[in-house]
Protein backbone atom coordinates (compact mmCIF):
# COMPACT_ATOMS: atom_id res chain seq x y z
CA UNK A 1 0.00 0.00 0.00
CA UNK A 2 0.90 3.56 -0.89
CA UNK A 3 -1.39 6.24 -0.28
CA UNK A 4 -1.83 10.46 0.21
CA UNK A 5 -3.99 12.17 2.30
CA UNK A 6 -4.78 15.43 3.15
CA UNK A 7 -3.65 15.92 6.72
CA UNK A 8 -6.61 17.87 7.69
CA UNK A 9 -8.75 14.83 6.13
CA UNK A 10 -6.57 12.39 7.65
CA UNK A 11 -6.69 13.96 10.89
CA UNK A 12 -10.62 14.16 10.87
CA UNK A 13 -11.16 10.69 9.84
CA UNK A 14 -9.05 8.92 12.56
CA UNK A 15 -10.65 11.18 15.22
CA UNK A 16 -14.45 10.12 13.75
CA UNK A 17 -13.76 5.92 13.14
CA UNK A 18 -11.17 5.66 16.31
CA UNK A 19 -14.43 6.11 18.49
CA UNK A 20 -15.89 2.90 16.84
CA UNK A 21 -12.75 1.10 17.72
CA UNK A 22 -12.69 -1.22 20.81
CA UNK A 23 -11.39 1.10 23.39
CA UNK A 24 -10.98 -1.88 26.30
CA UNK A 25 -7.76 -4.63 26.08
CA UNK A 26 -8.91 -6.80 24.04
CA UNK A 27 -8.45 -10.27 22.92
CA UNK A 28 -8.29 -9.71 19.26
CA UNK A 29 -6.13 -7.25 19.04
CA UNK A 30 -7.80 -5.84 15.72
CA UNK A 31 -11.05 -4.73 17.22
CA UNK A 32 -8.83 -2.18 19.36
CA UNK A 33 -7.34 -1.40 15.63
CA UNK A 34 -7.93 0.94 12.50
CA UNK A 35 -7.94 -0.96 9.25
CA UNK A 36 -7.01 1.52 5.87
CA UNK A 37 -7.72 -0.13 2.86
CA UNK A 38 -6.38 1.23 -0.55
CA UNK A 39 -8.10 -0.34 -3.89
CA UNK A 40 -10.28 -0.09 -6.62
CA UNK A 41 -13.11 1.53 -4.23
CA UNK A 42 -10.87 4.33 -3.46
CA UNK A 43 -9.19 4.80 0.34
CA UNK A 44 -11.31 3.74 3.32
CA UNK A 45 -10.86 3.25 7.02
CA UNK A 46 -13.10 0.90 8.99
CA UNK A 47 -13.27 0.40 13.14
CA UNK A 48 -15.58 -1.76 14.83
CA UNK A 49 -15.96 -2.78 18.63
CA UNK A 50 -18.77 -6.00 17.50
CA UNK A 51 -21.60 -3.20 18.98
CA UNK A 52 -20.58 -0.35 16.40
CA UNK A 53 -19.05 -0.48 13.36
CA UNK A 54 -17.78 2.25 10.44
CA UNK A 55 -17.00 2.30 6.86
CA UNK A 56 -15.78 6.04 5.70
CA UNK A 57 -14.40 7.13 2.60
CA UNK A 58 -11.39 9.03 2.77
CA UNK A 59 -10.03 11.41 -0.76
CA UNK A 60 -6.70 10.86 -1.43
CA UNK A 61 -4.50 9.73 -4.03
CA UNK A 62 -3.40 6.04 -4.08
CA UNK A 63 -0.36 4.98 -5.56
CA UNK A 64 -0.82 0.97 -5.41
CA UNK A 65 -3.58 -1.10 -3.23
CA UNK A 66 -3.35 -2.89 -0.36
CA UNK A 67 -5.05 -3.46 3.07
CA UNK A 68 -3.33 -2.79 6.77
CA UNK A 69 -4.33 -2.40 10.69
CA UNK A 70 -3.16 -0.01 13.10
CA UNK A 71 -3.50 0.57 16.66
CA UNK A 72 -6.46 3.24 17.04
CA UNK A 73 -4.78 4.95 20.02
CA UNK A 74 -1.53 5.07 18.34
CA UNK A 75 -3.07 6.82 15.05
CA UNK A 76 -4.66 9.15 17.06
CA UNK A 77 -1.76 10.18 18.72
CA UNK A 78 0.09 10.85 15.13
CA UNK A 79 -3.00 12.31 13.71
CA UNK A 80 -3.46 14.36 17.21
CA UNK A 81 -0.09 15.93 16.23
CA UNK A 82 -0.07 16.66 12.84
CA UNK A 83 -0.14 20.69 12.57
CA UNK A 84 -0.36 23.13 8.99
CA UNK A 85 -1.39 22.41 5.68
CA UNK A 86 0.10 19.13 3.67
CA UNK A 87 -0.14 15.52 2.58
CA UNK A 88 0.21 12.14 4.81
CA UNK A 89 1.77 9.48 2.95
CA UNK A 90 1.53 5.95 4.43
CA UNK A 91 3.76 3.46 2.73
CA UNK A 92 3.42 -0.49 3.78
CA UNK A 93 6.17 -2.89 3.68
CA UNK A 94 5.97 -6.39 5.62
CA UNK A 95 4.57 -5.48 9.47
CA UNK A 96 5.66 -1.99 9.23
CA UNK A 97 3.80 1.11 7.78
CA UNK A 98 5.93 4.47 6.98
CA UNK A 99 3.94 7.81 7.74
CA UNK A 100 5.44 10.37 6.29
CA UNK A 101 4.58 14.34 6.72
CA UNK A 102 7.10 17.13 5.63
CA UNK A 103 10.58 16.34 7.13
CA UNK A 104 8.77 13.92 9.80
CA UNK A 105 8.54 10.29 9.30
CA UNK A 106 7.11 7.12 11.54
CA UNK A 107 7.44 3.61 11.12
CA UNK A 108 4.93 1.81 13.20
CA UNK A 109 4.03 -2.08 13.23
CA UNK A 110 0.93 -2.73 12.20
CA UNK A 111 -1.54 -5.79 13.74
CA UNK A 112 -2.63 -8.85 11.83
CA UNK A 113 -5.52 -7.71 9.79
CA UNK A 114 -6.71 -11.45 8.97
CA UNK A 115 -8.83 -11.59 12.35
CA UNK A 116 -10.94 -8.53 11.65
CA UNK A 117 -14.66 -8.94 11.32
CA UNK A 118 -17.02 -7.61 8.68
CA UNK A 119 -18.87 -5.30 9.22
CA UNK A 120 -22.64 -6.52 8.55
CA UNK A 121 -25.16 -4.58 6.79
CA UNK A 122 -29.13 -5.17 7.20
CA UNK A 123 -30.21 -7.49 5.49
CA UNK A 124 -33.80 -6.37 4.39
CA UNK A 125 -32.51 -2.83 2.49
CA UNK A 126 -35.88 -2.16 1.27
CA UNK A 127 -36.65 -0.46 4.75
CA UNK A 128 -35.02 2.58 4.19
CA UNK A 129 -35.57 6.14 5.72
CA UNK A 130 -33.89 9.36 4.33
CA UNK A 131 -33.16 12.65 6.82
CA UNK A 132 -29.84 15.09 6.93
CA UNK A 133 -27.44 13.84 9.03
CA UNK A 134 -27.48 17.08 10.64
CA UNK A 135 -31.19 16.85 11.73
CA UNK A 136 -30.36 13.19 12.78
CA UNK A 137 -27.23 14.45 14.93
CA UNK A 138 -29.29 16.81 16.64
CA UNK A 139 -32.03 14.29 17.62
CA UNK A 140 -29.46 11.62 18.94
CA UNK A 141 -27.52 14.03 20.97
CA UNK A 142 -30.79 15.93 22.86
CA UNK A 143 -33.06 12.14 22.74
CA UNK A 144 -29.85 10.00 24.45
CA UNK A 145 -29.79 12.09 27.50
CA UNK A 146 -33.40 10.88 28.85
CA UNK A 147 -32.20 7.11 28.27
CA UNK A 148 -31.50 5.24 31.36
CA UNK A 149 -27.68 5.02 31.71
CA UNK A 150 -28.67 1.59 33.47
CA UNK A 151 -28.16 -1.83 30.88
CA UNK A 152 -30.16 -4.02 33.56
CA UNK A 153 -33.17 -2.81 31.24
CA UNK A 154 -31.61 -2.86 28.11
CA UNK A 155 -34.95 -1.30 26.29
CA UNK A 156 -34.85 1.65 28.99
CA UNK A 157 -30.82 1.95 27.85
CA UNK A 158 -32.26 2.26 23.89
CA UNK A 159 -33.57 4.48 21.63
CA UNK A 160 -37.20 3.37 20.57
CA UNK A 161 -37.85 4.22 16.78
CA UNK A 162 -41.03 3.61 15.44
CA UNK A 163 -41.94 4.70 11.53
CA UNK A 164 -45.29 4.81 10.69
CA UNK A 165 -47.65 7.24 8.40
CA UNK A 166 -45.06 9.22 7.30
CA UNK A 167 -43.47 9.98 10.79
CA UNK A 168 -40.07 9.24 12.51
CA UNK A 169 -41.10 9.16 15.91
CA UNK A 170 -37.78 8.77 18.23
CA UNK A 171 -37.86 7.82 22.31
CA UNK A 172 -36.09 7.58 24.98
CA UNK A 173 -36.92 7.25 28.94
CA UNK A 174 -35.54 6.11 32.06
CA UNK A 175 -38.62 5.51 33.78
CA UNK A 176 -38.35 9.20 35.72
CA UNK A 177 -38.77 11.23 32.49
CA UNK A 178 -39.35 10.38 29.08
CA UNK A 179 -38.66 12.52 25.72
CA UNK A 180 -40.60 11.95 22.57
CA UNK A 181 -40.08 13.44 19.12
CA UNK A 182 -41.27 13.74 15.83
CA UNK A 183 -40.28 14.30 12.37
CA UNK A 184 -41.70 13.35 9.35
CA UNK A 185 -40.26 11.37 6.55
CA UNK A 186 -40.59 12.38 2.42
CA UNK A 187 -40.72 7.74 2.01
CA UNK A 188 -44.88 7.56 3.57
CA UNK A 189 -44.44 3.97 2.93
CA UNK A 190 -42.38 2.32 5.18
CA UNK A 191 -42.88 0.56 8.48
CA UNK A 192 -41.29 -0.82 11.23
CA UNK A 193 -39.92 -0.59 14.80
CA UNK A 194 -36.64 -0.82 16.47
CA UNK A 195 -34.20 -0.15 19.43
CA UNK A 196 -30.46 1.39 19.28
CA UNK A 197 -28.51 1.14 22.48
CA UNK A 198 -28.38 5.04 23.42
CA UNK A 199 -24.30 4.62 23.87
CA UNK A 200 -24.41 3.59 20.61
CA UNK A 201 -26.36 7.13 18.87
CA UNK A 202 -24.03 8.90 20.87
CA UNK A 203 -21.25 7.49 18.71
CA UNK A 204 -23.10 7.71 15.69
CA UNK A 205 -24.08 11.21 16.02
CA UNK A 206 -20.36 12.28 16.34
CA UNK A 207 -19.96 10.83 13.40
CA UNK A 208 -22.83 11.50 10.85
CA UNK A 209 -22.26 13.79 8.29
CA UNK A 210 -24.38 17.23 7.89
CA UNK A 211 -25.56 15.98 4.15
CA UNK A 212 -28.21 13.47 3.80
CA UNK A 213 -28.19 9.78 5.37
CA UNK A 214 -30.40 7.18 4.79
CA UNK A 215 -31.49 4.45 7.50
CA UNK A 216 -31.95 0.93 6.72
CA UNK A 217 -32.63 -1.54 9.32
CA UNK A 218 -33.88 -5.01 9.56
CA UNK A 219 -34.36 -7.39 13.51
CA UNK A 220 -30.81 -7.10 14.01
CA UNK A 221 -28.88 -3.94 12.92
CA UNK A 222 -29.39 -0.79 11.78
CA UNK A 223 -27.42 1.10 8.83
CA UNK A 224 -26.67 4.82 8.61
CA UNK A 225 -25.18 4.90 4.82
CA UNK A 226 -23.94 8.48 3.27
CA UNK A 227 -22.10 9.10 0.47
CA UNK A 228 -19.14 9.36 2.76
CA UNK A 229 -19.45 5.96 3.77
CA UNK A 230 -21.35 3.74 6.44
CA UNK A 231 -21.90 3.33 10.24
CA UNK A 232 -23.66 0.47 11.36
CA UNK A 233 -25.42 -0.38 14.77
CA UNK A 234 -26.28 -3.61 16.99
CA UNK A 235 -30.55 -3.30 17.05
CA UNK A 236 -31.54 -4.09 20.97
CA UNK A 237 -33.48 -7.54 21.14
CA UNK A 238 -36.23 -6.20 23.55
CA UNK A 239 -39.68 -5.16 23.79
CA UNK A 240 -40.33 -1.47 24.14
CA UNK A 241 -42.53 -0.48 27.08
CA UNK A 242 -46.27 1.41 25.85
CA UNK A 243 -45.13 4.35 27.15
CA UNK A 244 -48.41 5.98 25.93
CA UNK A 245 -50.41 4.86 28.77
CA UNK A 246 -48.35 7.17 31.32
CA UNK A 247 -48.92 10.14 29.49
CA UNK A 248 -51.70 11.97 31.24
CA UNK A 249 -55.40 12.21 29.08
CA UNK A 250 -56.46 15.44 31.07
CA UNK A 251 -54.70 18.72 32.97
CA UNK A 252 -56.07 20.64 35.62
CA UNK A 253 -53.36 23.40 34.90
CA UNK A 254 -51.82 25.15 31.85
CA UNK A 255 -48.08 27.20 32.20
CA UNK A 256 -46.87 29.35 29.30
CA UNK A 257 -43.80 31.39 30.00
CA UNK A 258 -41.05 32.42 28.25
CA UNK A 259 -38.05 30.22 27.75
CA UNK A 260 -35.61 32.47 28.78
CA UNK A 261 -37.12 33.67 32.06
CA UNK A 262 -37.93 30.15 33.06
CA UNK A 263 -34.00 28.83 32.57
CA UNK A 264 -32.59 31.83 33.82
CA UNK A 265 -34.95 31.66 37.37
CA UNK A 266 -34.29 27.66 37.36
CA UNK A 267 -30.11 28.40 37.27
CA UNK A 268 -30.69 30.14 40.33
CA UNK A 269 -33.00 28.49 42.38
CA UNK A 270 -30.84 25.18 41.44
CA UNK A 271 -28.29 26.92 43.25
CA UNK A 272 -30.11 26.47 46.70
CA UNK A 273 -31.47 22.82 45.73
CA UNK A 274 -30.70 20.13 48.01
CA UNK A 275 -28.78 16.81 48.26
CA UNK A 276 -32.20 15.09 46.01
CA UNK A 277 -31.75 17.94 43.52
CA UNK A 278 -35.08 19.07 44.49
CA UNK A 279 -36.74 21.88 42.99
CA UNK A 280 -40.61 23.05 43.94
CA UNK A 281 -43.06 24.68 40.95
CA UNK A 282 -46.09 26.17 42.02
CA UNK A 283 -49.04 27.42 39.36
CA UNK A 284 -50.98 30.37 40.61
CA UNK A 285 -53.36 31.12 38.12
CA UNK A 286 -55.19 34.18 40.25
CA UNK A 287 -51.47 36.16 40.28
CA UNK A 288 -50.49 34.28 36.80
CA UNK A 289 -47.39 33.83 38.43
CA UNK A 290 -45.39 30.31 37.74
CA UNK A 291 -43.04 30.23 41.35
CA UNK A 292 -39.46 28.14 41.29
CA UNK A 293 -38.86 27.27 45.26
CA UNK A 294 -35.92 25.91 46.33
CA UNK A 295 -34.27 25.08 50.07
CA UNK A 296 -31.47 23.61 51.52
CA UNK A 297 -30.84 23.30 55.35
CA UNK A 298 -27.15 23.57 54.93
CA UNK A 299 -27.08 27.19 52.95
CA UNK A 300 -30.42 28.85 52.62
CA UNK A 301 -33.51 28.70 50.65
CA UNK A 302 -34.53 30.81 46.79
CA UNK A 303 -38.05 31.77 45.29
CA UNK A 304 -38.28 32.89 41.36
CA UNK A 305 -41.67 34.47 40.33
CA UNK A 306 -42.35 34.15 36.67
CA UNK A 307 -44.84 35.95 34.55
CA UNK A 308 -47.27 33.65 33.02
CA UNK A 309 -50.37 32.98 31.42
CA UNK A 310 -52.14 30.06 33.46
CA UNK A 311 -55.26 28.36 33.11
CA UNK A 312 -56.28 26.10 35.55
CA UNK A 313 -56.25 25.24 39.13
CA UNK A 314 -53.71 26.02 41.89
CA UNK A 315 -50.72 23.22 42.08
CA UNK A 316 -47.46 22.86 43.20
CA UNK A 317 -45.13 19.75 42.65
CA UNK A 318 -41.51 19.04 43.46
CA UNK A 319 -39.19 17.63 40.14
CA UNK A 320 -35.83 16.82 39.83
CA UNK A 321 -33.51 20.06 38.55
CA UNK A 322 -31.68 18.78 35.96
CA UNK A 323 -34.89 16.53 34.52
CA UNK A 324 -36.45 19.81 33.94
CA UNK A 325 -33.33 21.76 32.30
CA UNK A 326 -33.25 18.55 29.99
CA UNK A 327 -36.10 20.76 27.74
CA UNK A 328 -33.84 23.33 27.01
CA UNK A 329 -32.06 20.86 24.61
CA UNK A 330 -35.00 19.22 23.40
CA UNK A 331 -36.78 22.52 22.02
CA UNK A 332 -35.28 26.16 20.88
CA UNK A 333 -39.33 27.85 21.37
CA UNK A 334 -38.95 31.12 22.73
CA UNK A 335 -41.98 29.85 25.12
CA UNK A 336 -42.66 26.68 26.50
CA UNK A 337 -45.88 25.64 27.98
CA UNK A 338 -46.06 23.47 31.39
CA UNK A 339 -49.14 21.21 32.04
CA UNK A 340 -50.06 19.24 34.72
CA UNK A 341 -52.92 16.33 35.46
CA UNK A 342 -52.25 16.84 39.48
CA UNK A 343 -50.53 15.93 42.36
CA UNK A 344 -48.61 12.74 42.07
CA UNK A 345 -49.17 12.46 37.98
CA UNK A 346 -46.45 13.05 35.50
CA UNK A 347 -46.37 17.04 34.07
CA UNK A 348 -45.98 17.77 30.34
CA UNK A 349 -43.33 20.22 29.28
CA UNK A 350 -43.51 21.44 25.00
CA UNK A 351 -42.29 24.06 22.97
CA UNK A 352 -44.98 26.23 21.68
CA UNK A 353 -45.16 26.11 18.27
CA UNK A 354 -43.07 23.06 18.03
CA UNK A 355 -45.18 19.91 17.89
CA UNK A 356 -42.56 17.58 17.33
CA UNK A 357 -41.61 17.45 20.82
CA UNK A 358 -42.84 15.94 24.33
CA UNK A 359 -40.92 15.99 27.40
CA UNK A 360 -42.72 14.23 30.45
CA UNK A 361 -41.51 14.07 33.89
CA UNK A 362 -42.54 12.45 37.08
CA UNK A 363 -42.73 14.35 39.83
CA UNK A 364 -40.89 13.82 43.25
CA UNK A 365 -42.13 13.33 46.70
CA UNK A 366 -43.39 17.06 48.05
Amino acid sequence: MNISIEKKIFSEAVYKVARFAERKSSTLPALSSILILAGDDGIKMRATNLETGIDLKLEGICMSEGVVAIPATLLQQIAGSLVGEGKITLEHSGDVISLTSGTSKSAIKTVPYDDFPSIPFPENPKKNILLPGVLLRTLFSSIAACASPSTIRPELASLYFAVEGGLLTVVATDSFRLAEKKVPLSNKGIQGTFLIPAKNALEIAQALPDGDVTISFDEHQCAFVSSQGMIVSRLTSAAYPDYRQIIPKDSIVEAVVLRKDFETALKRTTIFADSFQKVSLSFDPKRKHLVLFAKNSDIGESSESLSAQILGSDLNLSFNHRFLSTVFSLTTSESISLTAAGIGRPIIIKGVGDNSLLYLISPMNQ
